[in-house]
């Protein structure tokens, strides 16, 4: 039976407690200004990704089964929140904020919708490639898009998309703040050096500290430094979805949706200790579904596992999603009490933690692997990146998973019948094939048609085709229809048709067919010898 409250502190051990408890803490000061930072990728203020380190943490936390996972909001989801505000064109930052909340909303109801219709193994079979390309579309994406905080320069509102915000950059270089910059880089150099040297140590917390410093003693704001929006004190107030906006969002909906789920799963999994228990896909659609609905009515961003958090929590010893309510119980004394120091926080901090968090979907490694070993997943990993970058990330997610069914179908769709060699089996004037699998509805013709070019293109010509089924494991129509097919076509050129070692269970099943049955009694089946 399982255990839906808390499924992950089952059986808790006491010497567990000091592990997550400190896990929570340090995967706290890497997640909240993290998910700060990601909320401006989305067109957000940054006190909408504090609000993901509250409600929608926690939920996951009571219902979630994956032990060492982080949830609060991710790039990818950012970038996809973006796209899909940025077809509701002419509305005011309020009603922005208003859709924005709306689809974080409407994400958990297709996260559920999709529990329900048990579509959680179906939307795991989208191809590494796929992910490969919205992964290096996304990061390509917020390069571009955090440029212009990083460097001091002036955001041009006209851009729309990858190529053309990196022509505003490039014009726009004349007008760099020399003082945004130098903050904003010496930030990367903390964050990078901090990440090889002493991993242990929580880059973003101390760039965050350093920028706030940096503000309150030097005045350097006054110099042309740019600081964040105010983080409001106190809670996020109720937001409740605003139902003119569902049939424009609804396609993003199901976008962010798909990569919620399968950015929480990888992230899960790749996270799982050998002894602890598989991942459930069904409960991490249900657990990340109200936590997204959570999420909406909270002021909060689409949930969804984070690589690097995650891998932070890991390492300091969480062993329970104790340590998920640890890190929103310190999110919480963020928002009530600490709030107003983070109003002297520079913008380009915020963009330098983005740009190295994003650095680790920017690995050629993963092209160079698929150009070694299939080119084809190249090409998609290729396409789905060119069309996010130029079309938008929605388009590329929505190309990608196109391809993905694209090759599953060709896949499933090969001819299951090929040529065997196997002499003590069969005699001189007799041609052996072998059925590889099942047959549907996708690949009975193509395996009708093979089987009976290669009986045809035998030398010498065949007087009998022995057709083996031993590989056989379930009787469809479609089976049927081509074994009475294809021993016809095979008799109109002369040529016998017998079956050769029948699994009993298919055999029972085969003789419910009257024609089959018929069949038999003229030797249609043989046994092996």
């Amino acid at each position: 039976m399982k255990t839906w409250l808390i499924p992950t502190m089952h059986g808790y051990q006491r010497s567990w407690l000091r592990g997550d408890v400190l896990a929570g803490l340090a995967t706290g000061t890497v997640v909240i200004p993290q998910a700060m930072a990601y909320a401006t990728i989305a067109g957000m203020p940054p006190s909408v990704g504090l609000y993901t380190c509250l409600l929608p943490m926690a939920a996951y936390a009571l219902l979630g089964g994956a032990r060492a996972l982080s949830v609060s909001t991710t790039s990818t989801i950012a970038v996809l929140v973006a796209s899909s505000l940025a077809g509701l064109p002419g509305r005011d930052p309020g009603e922005l904020l208003g859709a924005a909340f709306t689809l974080t909303f409407m994400v958990g109801l297709c996260l559920l919708v999709m529990r329900l219709a048990r579509l959680g193994a179906l939307v795991e079979s989208i191809s590494p490639a796929t992910m490969t390309g919205i992964r290096i579309g996304v990061g390509l994406t917020v390069l571009v898009s955090q440029l212009p905080a990083l460097l001091g320069l002036s955001a041009d509102p006209e851009a729309d998309g990858f190529v053309e915000e990196l022509v505003a950059v490039a014009r726009g270089l004349t007008d760099l703040s020399v003082v945004t910059a130098l903050v904003g880089l010496g930030a990367i150099a903390v964050l990078v050096l901090l990440r090889r040297l002493a991993p242990a140590i929580p880059g973003p917390l101390v760039v965050v500290a350093a920028g706030i410093a940096l503000v309150a003693f030097s005045g350097v704001e006054d110099r042309g430094l740019a600081l964040i929006d105010p983080v409001p004190t106190g809670l996020p107030a109720l937001s409740l979805p605003v139902a003119g906006d569902v049939v424009d969002l609804l396609p993003g909906a199901v976008a962010i949706a798909l990569m919620s789920f399968l950015e929480t799963v990888l992230v899960a999994r790749t996270n799982r200790r050998r002894r602890e228990p598989p991942i459930d896909v069904d409960r991490e659609l249900v657990a990340t579904g109200i936590a997204a609905m959570a999420g909406g009515l909270t002021q909060s961003l689409p949930p969804a596992g984070g690589f690097s958090q995650s891998a932070v929590n890991l390492r300091a010893g969480a062993r329970t999603q104790l340590s998920g309510l640890v890190t929103a119980c310190l999110a919480l004394l963020v928002a009530l009490a600490l709030a107003p120091l983070l109003a002297d926080l520079p913008s380009t901090i915020l963009a330098a933690m983005v740009l190295i968090a994003v650095a680790g979907l920017l690995d050629p490694r993963e092209l160079a692997t698929y150009a070694a070993i299939d080119k084809t997943e190249l090409g998609v990993a290729v396409i789905v990146a060119l069309v996010g970058l130029t079309g938008g990330m929605l388009l590329g997610v929505g190309v990608g998973v196109g391809l993905t069914l694209v090759l599953v179908i060709r896949a499933v769709n090969r001819p299951k019948v090929r040529l065997v060699d196997r002499p003590d089996l069969v005699g001189p004037d007799e041609l052996l094939l072998l059925l590889t699998g099942d047959l549907y509805t996708g690949n009975a013709q193509v395996t009708h048609d093979t089987a009976l070019r290669l009986a045809q293109a035998a030398e010498p010509e065949p007087r009998t085709v022995v057709l083996d089924l031993a590989a056989l494991n379930r009787v469809t129509i479609p089976l049927l229809q081509t074994l009475r097919s294809l021993r016809d076509d095979l008799a109109c050129d002369g040529t016998e048709m017998v079956l050769l070692d029948v699994p009993a269970e298919v055999l029972t099943v085969l003789r419910r067919s009257t024609w089959f049955a018929a069949a038999e009694q003229d030797g249609f089946v043989r046994h092996a010898r």
